[in-house]
């Protein structure tokens, strides 16, 4: 006799459930066990969901890691600075013909 096997096909969460567990976590109106039993999931999930969440905030408004080599913006600069001289000029002619 061949035993079938009860494993169960892993479920994947979308980032809205699991931004949803990480606020009800934050929130702690309710207990780790009731949040694991209405949302069926391991309470360490939802201490992950949480962590990450306090973790990754800052990324959310713009605050994330910096990048850790410096940029050279010389040769940028350089490249502004060129078309800008020539438009300064034929802007004045055009303020001169307007006003």
């Amino acid at each position: 006799m061949v035993k079938k096997s009860a494993r169960r096909t892993r479920r994947t969460h979308t980032p809205a459930f699991r931004a949803n567990v990480a606020l009800a976590a934050l929130r702690e109106d309710k207990t780790l066990s009731e949040l694991a039993k209405h949302f069926e999931l391991h309470p360490t999930q939802i201490v992950e969901r949480k962590r990450q969440l306090l973790e990754y905030a800052a990324e959310a408004f713009g605050g994330g890691a910096q990048s850790l080599e410096p940029v050279d913006l010389a040769p940028l600069h350089a490249k502004s600075k060129s078309p800008t001289k020539a438009v300064l000029p034929s802007a004045g002619v055009l303020t001169q013909h307007l006003g």
